[in-house]
């Protein structure tokens, strides 16, 4: 049965999800709009990049503006309002490989394919030694946030406006600190609080590992340029097996799960730095879209009016820019 929708006239960014149409999955405008539409006040989304739609014909550095160029077409799509008032794909962060030598050429080919709407680029970090953990879908080598050609393309970011997203397993955290000391005038958005494994060598070390997460993100938390992304705890890697079970769990039950994680991530960063997000399709796994977002309610049933606006609407759209006229 479905749950009945906590605070429905809250008005949420949702500052994470993908699109994309892969032989294991669809998830485009259509499904999108279906969960948008499940009760929730969502007037806004970002797309954050999932390798969809690269251009068949473009050499591998310029290849992932295809995917800018499709999302863009979704966003104006839904910007027509034919779909309903909410701004899809309002903003866009897409993919450009750091370490080129000519990242240059690609980023200025994003913000032109992005119609006004690119605002960051991710370049996923995600590496760990077991075989267990599958690393980031770009292929990550160990230490990639550290190197000299990755940081003499990140230093391209901060010229353009851009932000950088980063996305990581919790063992690399400091890594993104060390990232965020070196770049201050760089916007930093940590995705997923930080990327909780629980799966292979972290499997069945819950406090340990909790407690070396919880004293890297203070790490990350100190540079006031990070920005913290609180979600992605649906996802099979962090281990709460939701997604074995035959009935999925309520929002009661992921909010008791999740908990430890968003409070600490709101203790550290401070609800100016915080934004909840979706992580649609990829959190699907464990729960459906409607209940996710009262799983986060239930999380911030504490929070005032304003720390509300913040968490849901607010910094998300600060981050994003999602207010300039295109």
């Amino acid at each position: 049965m479905a749950e009945e929708i906590i605070e429905p006239d809250l008005p949420i960014c949702d500052p994470h999800h993908h699109l994309w149409d892969f032989p294991n999955g669809r998830y485009l405008l259509d499904e999108l709009l279906a969960d948008l539409a499940s009760g929730h006040r969502v007037e806004s989304t970002v797309f954050v990049e999932c390798g969809a739609m690269y251009s068949a014909d473009a050499s591998r550095l310029t290849a992932p503006v295809g995917e800018t160029e499709f999302v863009n077409g979704v966003a104006a799509m839904s910007a027509s309002g034919r779909y309903g008032p909410v701004r899809a794909c309002a903003g866009i962060v897409g993919f450009a490989d750091l370490t080129h030598a000519e990242v240059d050429q690609a980023l200025e080919r994003h913000i032109r394919a992005g119609g006004g709407r690119f605002r960051g680029v991710r370049h996923t970090g995600a590496w760990d030694p077991s075989d267990a953990v599958r690393n980031g879908h770009t292929n990550p080598p160990q230490g990639l946030y550290g190197r000299e050609d990755f940081r003499r393309g990140f230093a391209r970011l901060a010229p353009r406006g851009l932000s950088f997203e980063a996305w990581q397993f919790h063992p690399q955290l400091p890594e993104v600190a060390d990232l965020a000391g070196a770049f201050p005038e760089t916007t930093i958005v940590l995705d997923h609080v930080g990327g909780v494994l629980g799966i292979g060598p972290y499997a069945g070390r819950r406090d340990e590992e909790f407690a070396r997460w919880k004293r890297d993100m203070a790490q990350v938390a100190a540079h006031q340029n990070v920005v913290v992304k609180l979600g992605g705890l649906g996802m099979a890697i962090c281990g709460f097996d939701f997604h074995k079970r035959e009935v999925l769990p309520s929002s009661t039950e992921l909010a008791q799960a999740w908990r430890p994680y968003v409070e600490t991530c709101i203790e550290l960063f401070g609800p100016r730095r915080a934004m909840f997000e979706s992580n649609f399709p990829v959190d699907r796994v464990s729960c459906d879209y409607a209940t996710l977002w009262n799983a986060l309610k239930r999380l911030a049933s504490g929070a005032s009016a304003e720390e509300k606006a913040l968490l849901f609407r607010d910094v998300a759209r600060g981050v994003y820019r999602l207010d300039e006229e295109l």
